[in-house]
C-alpha cells in the first residue's frame, strides 16, 4: 500500500505541474492549480459514489438474480465466505469472449460481472478461481484505488489538452517565446504519458496481488492459471470484449489488442509471468506442479 500511496503522490504532484504551466502561460498559476485539484476532487467523488454504475453502464454488464443464475451466485457466495466479505452483486455480460472484473467501492457496495462466454469456455474450478481473483480485488480495494488514478490520469490529459489548445490560441507571440510557453509545451506533451505510466504501473502491481490473494482464498492457484491461459489463447484468436480503454484496466485480462512497443503502457503484466508465479504459489501451497 506505501507504494501505490506514493505513485498516487506523484500522479497528484503530475497534476498539480501542469496545472500550474498552464497557469504560468496564462498569468494565473495558483488559479489553475486550484481549478486542477477542485477537477480531480470532483471527479473522484462521482467515481467514488457511482464507478459501479458507470462501469455496468459502460460494458453492457446487466445484473441477475440467483433465480437466474444459481450456480453463478452459489460461486460467487462461496468465494466471498471465504475471504470474509459481504457477498458481491453479480452480472452477466452478453459475450462470447470469455473475461470478468468487479467494480464498486470496496467490500459491501461492489459487484463482479462475467461474460457468457467465460461460463461457456472455462470449467467450475477455473471460474472460481476467477472469480476468487475478482474477490480479492474487492478485498484490497483495488477497483476504487485504479479508479482514483484512473481519474487523476484523466484529469492530466484534460488538462493538457486545454493546454495545447491555449497554445494555438491563445496568445500573442512574446508569449509563445517566454519560457512559461516552453514549459506548458512539455508539460501538454510530457505529462499525459507519465500519468498513464504511473497508472499503469499501479493497475499492474494490483493484478498480481490479486493473483496471489485469489489464488490463497480459493486454494486453487493452478485453476486460475488455467483459466487465465485459456481467456489469452481466446484474445489472440479474435474472441475479445468490446471495452472503453478508460475501464480495460478492471478486466482480468486485458482485452485490448496491443503491440511490443504498447507493452510499456499495458494494465496488466504478461500472462506467461501471471502463470509463472500462480505456479511458484501453488509449490509454496504445496500443490502439485506437473
Amino acid at each position: 500500500m506505501l507504494k501505490v500511496t506514493f505513485l498516487l503522490a506523484i500522479l497528484t504532484s503530475i497534476l498539480i505541474l501542469t496545472g500550474y504551466a498552464i497557469g504560468s502561460y496564462f498569468g494565473n498559476p495558483i488559479g489553475a492549480i486550484e481549478i486542477s485539484l477542485f477537477m480531480a476532487g470532483l471527479m473522484n467523488f462521482l467515481t467514488y459514489f457511482y464507478s459501479d454504475r458507470i462501469v455496468l453502464m459502460m460494458t453492457g454488464a446487466k445484473l441477475v438474480s440467483p433465480k437466474e443464475h444459481p450456480k453463478l451466485h452459489r460461486i460467487v457466495e462461496r468465494v466471498a465466505n471465504l475471504a470474509n466479505i459481504p457477498k458481491p452483486k453479480v452480472a452477466i455480460i452478453d459475450s462470447t469472449a470469455p473475461n470478468a472484473f468487479a467494480t464498486g467501492r470496496g467490500p459491501g457496495k461492489s459487484v463482479v460481472a462475467v461474460t457468457k462466454g467465460l461460463l461457456t469456455l472455462l470449467d467450475e474450478d477455473e471460474v472460481e478461481a476467477v472469480i476468487g481473483h475478482e474477490v480479492a480485488h474487492i478485498k484490497n480495494r483495488d477497483v476504487l484505488i485504479s479508479t482514483i488514478a484512473a481519474t487523476i490520469a484523466g484529469a492530466i490529459s484534460y488538462l493538457a489538452y486545454v493546454g495545447r489548445w491555449g497554445l494555438y490560441l491563445g496568445a500573442g507571440e512574446d508569449r509563445r517565446r517566454s519560457e512559461s510557453a516552453i514549459a506548458l509545451i512539455l508539460a501538454a506533451i510530457l505529462a499525459p504519458i507519465a500519468a498513464l505510466i504511473v497508472q499503469f504501473a499501479i493497475s499492474r502491481g494490483r493484478e498480481y496481488l490479486a493473483d496471489e490473494l485469489g489464488a490463497k482464498i480459493t486454494r486453487k492457484p493452478l485453476d486460475l492459471a488455467s483459466a487465465l491461459i485459456k481467456i489469452s489463447q481466446a484474445k489472440r484468436v479474435g474472441l475479445t470484449v468490446k471495452s472503453n480503454p478508460a475501464i480495460s484496466h478492471l478486466w482480468i485480462i486485458n482485452p485490448l489488442k496491443r503491440g511490443t512497443i504498447e507493452e510499456l503502457f499495458s494494465t496488466h503484466p504478461p500472462v506467461e509471468k501471471r502463470v509463472e508465479r500462480l505456479r511458484r504459489i501453488a509449490r509454496e501451497m504445496g500443490i502439485y506442479v506437473m
